[in-house]
């Protein structure tokens, strides 16, 4: 194998390039992984694909190339010392920001790494990072049988969750303010979905949970959050002396004030992430956390996504609006920002 690789990185003037870098080192806990697909996560790699639109009119010439990515899948080349999971030939999803980038070759830690079901495509188990992190936000909101939960944001990560806390026996709205993403998931068959914006998304609320108020609102999306968590005060659940009480899930990188007035009996949960271990680089090098006190870690919660999707349960294609092999990257890319907004699920497909 060469000791190069190709890698998708971002250029600051709204292209998305190649470059070319040195394959990582094999390390003790690590696996050397012959990439074959990559998920691109817009809302936190890129900012937007209209943030990244927006970049061609505003270019930064003084800009490092930036490789990115956190999520992809392909096969095992080979196993640093201490791996006992994974052999060569061994097919794989992986995922990790620094070491599943949008590349031919990648070293990831072996607890970041899941086996692939045989009846699972690389494509799919390349969404592994981000449906493990909507199954952790399931976690963290607690969600119950039979209970109502609205998504906001319906990006990759909340079409997810939505499906998810549908998949765990709740009623789930979902809204977004793009037109494409709620027709996207009125297609797989969320409960109901909303356009911010054009529809009274307080009024549908209601009027869903039959006067009952949401148990739980998951944001799903980034930035100012204010007008989203004023709307969703209206649809929680009320106690009559006038208190809005349920979860609030932040998913998402958002903001929003935090004081005094109707949130005082909502309970605030923060999900940013795909189950304990991620991020703690002894366990993710070394040896799994004991199973009896902690059951599900990030590297379950991956297993348990690969299961589902295996056995039909959880329907990623659905969301991939766009397949573009990783050497024709920077044409492809320009030719579909022009409508950011028709952009969902974005995977990037390696030649072997």
């Amino acid at each position: 194998m060469s000791d190069k690789r190709i890698v998708a990185a971002r250029m600051g003037d709204g292209r998305i390039g190649l470059v070319e870098q040195d394959v990582p080192e094999l390390r003790p806990g690590t696996v050397r992984v012959q990439v074959h697909a990559s998920l691109v996560s817009p809302g936190t790699e890129l900012g937007g694909w209209r943030a990244l639109a927006a970049e061609r009119d505003k270019p930064r010439p003084d800009a490092e190339p930036r490789p990115f990515g956190y999520a992809n899948a392909g096969v095992v080349q080979a196993v640093g010392e201490g791996v006992e999971r994974f052999k060569p030939g061994h097919r794989v999803a992986c995922m990790g920001g620094g070491y599943a980038l949008h590349t031919n070759h990648a070293v990831v830690p072996h607890h970041l790494c899941v086996a692939l079901p045989d009846n699972v495509t690389f494509a799919q188990g390349a969404y592994g990072h981000l449906a493990a992190t909507a199954l952790n936000g399931l976690r963290r909101g607690g969600a119950e049988l039979g209970e109502h939960a609205a998504v906001l944001g319906l990006g990759v990560v909340g079409q997810l969750t939505a499906m998810l806390y549908q998949r765990a026996g709740n009623f789930v709205i979902g809204w977004d303010t793009i037109r494409r993403r709620v027709e996207i998931a009125r297609r797989w068959g969320i409960d109901a979905a909303v356009v911010v914006g054009a529809d009274d998304e307080v009024a549908a609320t209601k009027a869903f949970t039959r006067g009952e108020g949401l148990d739980t609102a998951v944001l799903a999306f980034g930035g100012d959050a204010n007008a989203a968590m004023q709307a969703v005060y209206q649809c929680l659940k009320c106690t009559p002396d006038g208190h809005p009480v349920g979860r609030v899930v932040v998913l998402g990188g958002v903001r929003f004030e935090y004081g005094r007035g109707p949130i005082t009996n909502a309970d605030i949960r923060r999900a940013g992430r795909t189950g304990p271990g991620y991020h703690d680089e002894a366990w993710e090098h070394g040896p799994d956390y004991p199973p009896v006190f902690m059951r599900w870690t990030t590297r379950t919660n991956l297993e348990l996504i690969m299961r589902l999707i295996g056995e039909g349960r959880l329907n990623v294609d659905c969301l991939t609006t766009h397949t573009i092999p990783l050497a024709d990257v920077e044409a492809a890319v320009a030719a579909i920002l022009d409508a950011p907004d028709e952009i969902l699920g974005v995977v990037f497909t390696m030649e072997h």
